[in-house]
């Protein structure tokens, strides 16, 4: 996955100066185009630097960026923070797991919790640049993108469990004999292997930069490999992390709706409710990845082909990338709420995990106040029958 805020896309040799934030900050005069990509060893030849007429100024670029991501990444992290941290409180009073959409669900607040944790990084980047050093550079990038990926393939996974809970003649499949609760651990080991494979680009090439006034964590590329190396990764991240997800959750949820649809009148209102449910799940996945993927796609094609050659594309594809990609940072904000809250089996846990909760305070304030007790008996006739009690 790229970084916050649309590293990568300067990072991978995109002409959008600065379509990532991790990398945003890092273009101050653009002298030539080279500094969009500026890697070790690059090979000058890929480019014609004489089709730019005047120097592309991405100051206006830069100041968007030091306002803009880090008040979103800000309210990201609280309310993200606040709400997969209370999924997992909840589950872990509960104290077990009772089927294998718990299972998912207890993954997927984890992998958006650690994605959430990585963009006071990239908001202080995108501000004042990297000054946190290059192993916090490859381990934050390498989070991100592995957290970003896994929390993607596991909605896939919570689309395969609803549809083959309301299909269970499919389970004799392949897929459906692995999605049972047994097999719970083994398909998060599954999801989370296939998300560091994709991280280890990222820990293995990324580094800190120095550029006129500021340092930037990205990555660099060999020179021999440098185009194959960023449109492969591009290509394989676009289809981990959002073709193969949606169509995993649009076919199942299809299906799970037509069902729906077929069960008798007398439980329309409960079917309806569930098939909004399902619409808002599907909406907003859409919503929020897809505007960013089409960027990634831009991106591919502008690594292939250098197609963009105007100063003013070149910053209007540079804010829609800062935009986009915080569009898509959201998801991990809204899953609580649209797979946890929304349940009604979840919401009974959270009455109880409330109420045990408001208990335990009770009964700590009562033993705050009743701790240190003393009483003295005045009308004894020998002070050997005062008592002192504690």
């Amino acid at each position: 996955m790229t970084g916050a805020a649309g590293q990568k896309g300067l990072e991978t040799g995109s002409s959008f100066l600065a379509p990532h934030t991790r990398n945003l900050n890092f273009r101050n005069n653009m002298d030539s185009h080279n500094e969009t990509y500026d890697y070790d060893n690059h090979n000058d030849s890929d480019y014609n630097y004489n089709d730019y007429e005047t120097i592309c100024e991405k100051d206006d670029v830069r100041s968007f960026a030091k306002v803009f991501l880090p008040v979103v990444y800000g309210l990201s992290l609280i309310v993200g923070l606040t709400g997969n941290s209370l999924v997992l409180a909840v589950y872990a009073y509960s104290n077990r797991l009772k089927t294998l959409m718990d299972t998912f669900v207890v993954h997927l607040a984890v992998a958006d919790l650690l994605l959430l944790l990585t963009l006071p990084f990239w908001a202080a980047s995108a501000v004042q640049g990297w000054e946190l050093g290059e192993v916090l550079c490859k381990i934050v990038t390498a989070l991100y993108t592995i957290n970003f990926t896994c929390s993607m393939l596991l909605l896939a996974c919570i689309s395969l469990d609803r549809y083959f809970s309301l299909f269970p003649q499919h389970k004799e499949l392949f897929l459906g004999r692995i999605f049972k609760r047994n097999c719970s651990a083994k398909l998060c080991l599954v999801v989370w292997t296939v998300s560091c494979f994709l991280g280890i680009p990222d820990l293995v090439l990324s580094k800190v930069k120095e550029f006129p006034g500021r340092k930037a964590c990205m990555a660099v590329y060999p020179s021999s490999m440098a185009i194959l190396v960023k449109v492969s990764m591009e290509v394989i991240e676009v289809l981990l992390s959002f073709l193969v997800p949606l169509l995993m959750i649009l076919y199942c949820y299809f299906h799970v709706v037509r069902k729906l649809l077929e069960l008798p009148l007398e439980n329309r209102g409960k079917r309806w409710t569930t098939i909004r449910v399902l619409l808002a799940v599907v909406g907003v996945f859409v919503l929020t990845q897809f505007p960013y993927n089409v960027m990634k796609f831009c991106r591919v094609l502008d690594v292939i082909h250098t197609l963009i050659r105007h100063c003013g594309t070149s910053k209007a594809l540079d804010h829609a990338t800062q935009i986009t990609e915080s569009l898509a940072l959201i998801h991990c904000c809204l899953n609580p709420v649209l797979y946890v809250f929304i349940g009604s089996s979840f919401r009974i846990r959270v009455l109880r995990f409330a109420k045990a909760f408001s208990q335990r305070r009770r009964l700590a304030q009562r033993r705050e106040e009743h701790g240190v007790e003393i009483s003295f008996n005045s009308h004894s006739q020998s002070p050997k029958t005062s008592t002192f009690s504690i």
